[in-house]
């Protein structure tokens, strides 16, 4: 079979990993990119005028969310703010998934590898959505961590992603890896000394100009594919001939529409049992397919975890976290079978 070789920039989504120091400026940035469409882990987004997905109260909803992003194409640009955010859920939920009640409890950095295998599903994810025509932007904070160069006879600080680092596999640097561009953002501040002549150095810093790096310095981990300069002044303009909307649609130019009223919950169904509060994540799971609290302890009798009169909130909150919401679409896929096995009632 002949060889198909082609030439030339191939036109594609990208992936823009975001980090920077508190209050800069990530969220707003990402506001200003093509048609974008919000998962506000952290809640970074409500003082402005974007669209959004409800806050994911677990790992198990994120991931759902962004199934069905890939499913439905619903923006131009995806925006998981914040990326640290979406690490303590994974944390959450590992830990939920094997019993521990941290992740230390698992001991020699087990619990890490575990976390940074289960965040790489979450990038592949997100690599999908990208083949979907979607650019995502991954937003994250700055920390100032030691750094050693294994050629150099001390450590120094550094800013770098407030991702783990700990264990054989580590999230900050999959991330870097995964990103096409990863930019740091922080304020440009100039130190001098204002000592007067004769007197003691004595130095004061100036400025405070929020500034783009686009390229890796000794101080900050940075890249880019797009020929960026090495810093600039942080606006949208300078990047967005890089991310272009890929299928301009006249959802990005419109109005938005106005919201539905929203479903009660399911603990609010007349006749329903009252639920704890640490059914909050497990009921934003239940939600779209309409599974009511008293289906969730009709599976749980079926599995012979409780008796049918077990009472809602006797299922104690390790069971709701740790089955219940860890697995998800398997329980999910239960309920639907026995919806299906019922009888339809005759008129």
């Amino acid at each position: 079979m002949a060889l198909n070789i082609t030439r030339g920039v191939v036109p594609k989504a990208q992936k823009l990993a975001v980090y920077g120091v508190e209050g800069v400026g990530k969220t707003t940035l990402a506001s200003k990119m093509p048609d974008p469409l919000f998962i506000d882990t952290e809640g970074g987004s409500s003082y402005l005028d974007v669209r959004r997905l409800d806050t994911p109260k677990s790992w198990t909803a994120l991931m759902q969310d962004i199934d069905e992003v890939i499913a439905e194409v619903p923006c131009s640009t995806l925006v998981i703010d914040t990326a640290d955010w979406a690490e303590r859920l994974c944390s959450e939920w590992v830990c939920k998934r094997e019993g521990k009640a941290s992740i230390e409890d698992f001991g020699y950095g087990k619990g890490y590898v575990k976390m940074a295998e289960e965040f790489g599903r979450l990038l592949d994810k997100l690599t999908d959505v990208t083949g979907a025509g979607m650019h995502v932007a991954l937003l994250a904070h700055a920390e100032v961590r030691k750094f050693e160069e294994p050629n150099e006879a001390s450590a120094y600080d550094r800013w770098e992603l407030k991702l783990s680092k700990t264990g054989q596999k580590k999230i900050a640097p999959m991330v870097k890896e995964w990103a096409d561009a990863l930019l740091f953002l922080n304020y440009a501040q100039i130190i001098e000394n204002v000592a007067k002549e004769g007197q003691a150095p004595r130095y004061k810093a100036r400025g405070g100009k929020r500034t783009v790096y686009a390229t890796h310095h000794a101080c900050w981990d940075a890249k880019n594919r797009w020929g960026l300069p090495d810093e600039f002044p942080l606006s949208w303009e300078a990047i967005a001939p890089h991310m272009p909307d890929l299928h301009p649609s006249p959802r990005a130019q419109a109005a938005p529409p106005a919201p539905a009223p929203a479903a009660p919950p399911p603990a609010a169904v007349p006749g329903s049992e009252p639920v704890p509060p640490y059914w909050a994540p497990l009921l934003q799971l239940m939600a779209p397919k309409g599974v009511v609290p008293e289906e969730v302890r009709k599976v749980a009798a079926s599995l012979g975890h409780f008796t049918p009169e077990t009472k809602l909130a006797a299922l104690p909150e390790e069971y709701i976290a740790g089955f219940c919401v860890a697995e998800w679409p398997k329980l999910e896929a239960k309920i639907l079978e026995m919806r299906a096995a019922e009888p339809v009632p005759f008129d």
